[in-house]
């Protein structure tokens, strides 16, 4: 199986260097050239609670040095998913498939729309990674990784897919419900991201002050309450309680938001916060909370210029 991993940011260059144990073709596909000729010369340095230990991984900015491929993996931010797939578009051919690793809702309809919606897995995944320098992460956080179609069917290629993520040591399930659990995932970088991004707090620090920890529940309620109202089945009980006890089992984490802002780079908040906003306008249900903190994230976005 010929395997492109699109990105190679944390994610990215975590699954390529965990991928690239397995008897598979393992590519990056990159956008920068000096980036793909440094991780080419040098590997994936990976640190953290897998060890130290490095994996070589063939990278390049061009498509035909890859021709094409059976998986391609978009590991790129959400407002980078439509140049991606372009980008990507040339190995793209009948029988491959496209998973989304990302944050936030509505990669799987950009992805749809470029490449079809027969060739496209949602995702969401565990894992924790955090980007040290170009080529070098910190392994963070061990977690399952879960796939599936919004059609729910269970196709051959998914199933070869989840084998060489378990044999790789990434530990992988494939649902019916892929939708319930991108929601369930959006309900938890609702109440973390944006709190973290504002606040420059690790995720567990939210649960221990009262101002956030009232900012965080409501931020949930509102999104519980647009789930609800779309009939999106989620897949925890109790949500709430489910994204105070992400903050406590990721306590020490640098939230992918916080790393942003701490880099002066563009977040995911329209694909996260604002998605909350967007669909509650549709459905005429006020999110107060959620439009805050998108306006403040925003502000800090416009603002890298100006911050010391």
């Amino acid at each position: 199986m010929k395997i492109v991993i699109v990105g190679p940011g944390a994610m990215g260059l975590l699954l390529a260097a965990f991928l690239s144990k397995s008897k598979e073709e393992i590519w990056l596909l990159d956008k920068d050239k000096s980036r793909a000729d440094l991780i080419n010369q040098n590997g994936i340095s990976v640190e953290g609670i897998s060890g130290n230990w490095q994996a070589k991984v063939k990278t390049t900015v061009d498509t035909q040095d890859i021709g094409p491929s059976d998986l391609v993996i978009i590991c790129v931010k959400s407002y980078d998913t439509r140049n991606a797939l372009m980008h990507a578009k040339d190995i793209i051919v009948e029988n491959t498939s496209v998973i989304t690793l990302q944050n936030g809702i509505g990669n799987i309809e950009i992805a749809s729309e470029i490449v079809g919606a027969d060739k496209v897995i949602g995702g969401v995944t565990n894992l924790g990674a955090t980007l040290l320098e170009a080529g070098k992460i910190r392994h963070a956080g061990r977690g399952e990784t879960i796939i599936g179609r919004i059609d729910a069917k269970i196709p051959v290629q998914m199933r070869n897919i989840r084998e060489v993520f378990n044999r790789v040591g990434l530990p992988t399930k494939i649902s019916r419900d892929i939708k319930g659990l991108l929601w369930s995932k959006l309900i938890i970088n609702v109440g973390i991201n944006a709190l973290t991004a504002i606040t420059r707090l690790n995720n567990g620090r939210l649960i221990e002050f009262e101002g956030t920890r009232r900012i965080l529940r409501d931020a949930v309620t509102e999104a519980i309450r647009v789930a609800k109202r779309k009939r999106v089945r989620l897949i925890y009980e109790d949500p709430l309680a489910k994204v105070e006890s992400v903050c406590e089992a990721t306590a020490t984490n640098v939230s992918s938001m916080l790393q942003d802002v701490l880099r002066k780079k563009r977040t995911e908040i329209d694909f996260i916060n604002g998605v909350i906003v967007r669909q509650a306008q549709e459905l005429n249900i006020p999110t107060p909370v959620n439009s805050l903190l998108v306006d403040l994230v925003k502000t800090i976005e416009s603002s890298y210029d100006i911050q010391k």
